[in-house]
């Protein structure tokens, strides 16, 4: 396949009007003479496949329902809107739900028309009651290497993509008991998230020099940025390896946070849906781990005031950081090569380039998705 005459963001983030070329599924550097599918983009953005990796479901399924069916739908949405890599999110349950997740992936059908799993996101258990947020309080525990392990070799065994399958993020309130030893023992496993935590600036300090490297939905969930007090949002801006996810719906964080999170944190913004199975749905009542949510417009909460995820997708996210007047190419690099580098796949996802997976977005100037490619 040849994509002609596009504006294509480059691996440098910048759009340069060229050509691009796919082969077997990949980005190539050049035609071979064999291209008979030629595609006119002229006129259109030419985007990567946005990559999140913070989700828990969408059109009226949640990953937590043990569903391969269900799972298979919030994939076919998320690759009709442009999210094209995906790691479905749990919730703090039980053990035996977790068990449940992880095994109902081996009967997923793969299919073209589904976004491509990355990974899992494992929000919960180790969590700080204080900073809960929708996570049901009675199944919060402190930090365990070996569940944590038995988790990841579950999703190894069950996870049937080509990137492979394991916990890529793991939520730990590095003021829980333990939380430490937890880093350091397993952060070279996977990427560990710091987040739902009351955690003071020195806490979260000891937690990101210990092998932390990413933060649960900046400013969500964690105590305020403050002159005095900057807890963990400051140790975090200070800590160039870090990366911040970001809820950019409208509701999670206002317009003026969002340009302060993006100039505190230079290319280190992975923004996030955190969308639960409202996404794509009416108004109404729905689940989230569980508890009972109310959904009005774009807000979704529990029956406390609670905001409970949002019920948008990754791609909307990207165009409202936009409006807010983030950069197209910061806001680009945000829902595409930064998540790509915050779980490690950045050498197969979120940049178009040679040898990376040919996932493809076409949108027009005002960013209105035309065409899906992958």
């Amino acid at each position: 396949m040849v994509i002609k005459n596009g504006f294509v963001y480059g691996e440098d983030q910048c759009f340069q009007k060229r050509d691009i070329f796919i082969r077997n599924h990949q980005f190539v550097e050049c035609a071979d003479g064999s291209d008979t599918d030629v595609v006119d983009a002229e006129g259109l953005y030419v985007l990567p496949g946005l990559v999140d990796v913070h989700s828990h479901g969408a059109v009226g399924y949640d990953f937590s329902d043990a569903d391969a069916k269900g799972l298979a739908e919030i994939l076919r949405y998320e690759k009709r809107c442009g999210i094209t890599t995906y790691c479905p999110t749990t919730m703090t349950l039980p053990k035996s739900q977790f068990w449940a997740m992880f095994d109902a992936m081996k009967e997923l059908e793969t299919t073209p028309d589904i976004a491509q799993i990355a990974g899992i996101n494992m929000e919960g258990p180790f969590l700080d009651i204080q900073k809960k947020g929708a996570h049901a309080a009675e199944y919060i525990q402190e930090p365990d290497i070996a569940f944590f392990r038995e988790c990841n070799a579950r999703c190894a065994a069950a996870c049937p993509t080509e990137t492979g399958c394991s916990i890529r993020l793991v939520t730990l309130a590095p003021n829980a008991p333990g939380a430490l030893e937890f880093i350091r023992v397993l952060k070279d496993e996977t990427t560990i998230s710091l987040g739902h935590t009351a955690a003071d600036y020195d806490t979260a300090r000891k937690a990101l020099d210990a092998g932390a490297r990413h933060i649960t939905h900046l400013f969500n969930a964690m105590a305020p940025f403050s002159h005095r007090e900057p807890g963990l949002i400051g140790a975090a801006a200070e800590d160039k390896t870090c990366m911040a996810e970001l809820i950019c719906d409208g509701i999670h964080v206002h317009a003026s946070a969002v340009r302060a999170a993006f100039a505190m944190f230079p290319g280190r913004i992975v923004l996030i849906s955190d969308s639960m199975r409202a996404a794509g749905m009416s108004d109404g009542n729905y689940t989230l781990g569980g508890q009972q949510v109310c959904v009005k417009g774009k807000l979704a909460t529990l029956s406390d005031g609670t905001i409970a995820g949002s019920v948008t997708n990754l791609y909307d996210c990207m165009k409202t950081a936009v409006s807010f007047g983030i950069p197209l190419e910061e806001a680009v690099a945000a829902a595409t090569i930064n998540p790509a580098k915050s779980i490690g796949i950045e050498d197969k996802a979120g940049a178009i380039a040679a040898g990376k997976r040919a996932d493809v977005l076409l949108a027009d100037q005002k960013l209105q998705l035309v065409r899906v490619i992958g």
